[in-house]
């Protein structure tokens, strides 16, 4: 009994859906482990990346080219490095490498900075019966770089 070229014609395209359906569906699951080996190893890479920046940010004073006396910086670390403490000015630290961005939070600080937002508290503690309590009044609060009402 011979085929009918017809049948024989439908039974080949079937068989080439299916062998491209199998194709397709073999590269999407290489893609698919491909892509998660790529997310492994960008995580991993952030994660050196993030590891390698708190190291070296806290050698970065002592690094040739760092403006200041480095025996005054004290180390942070979040949400800023540090901060710089001279004879005639306190400056906030931010040490950045290749091409890395201030965080939003960072970014934050910077503007509040800059628009003399910043201030002196001194709490004092007062002790009673051997425990530290907070004063009763509302703390001094002096403001630097800004005009004050009196």
């Amino acid at each position: 009994m011979a085929l009918d070229p017809v049948a024989y014609l439908a039974m080949l395209v079937i068989a080439l859906v299916l062998a491209l359906i199998v194709v397709v569906r073999a590269y999407h699951d290489k893609v698919a482990a491909l892509k998660g080996r790529i997310a492994t190893i960008e995580s991993s890479k952030q994660s050196l990346s993030t590891t390698y920046g708190r190291i070296t940010e806290q050698w970065a004073p002592f690094m040739a080219g760092y403006p200041h006396d480095p025996r005054n910086f004290r180390f942070i670390g979040s949400p800023i490095d540090g901060v710089q403490f001279e004879d005639d000015k306190v400056v906030f630290i931010e040490f950045k490498a290749n091409g890395s961005q201030l965080t939003p939070k960072q970014a934050h600080i910077k503007r509040l900075v800059q628009e003399g937002r910043v201030e002196w508290l001194e709490f004092r503690l007062q002790e009673r019966a051997g425990t530290a309590v907070a004063p009763p009044a509302k703390p001094a609060i002096e403001s630097w770089g800004a005009e004050r009402a009196p």
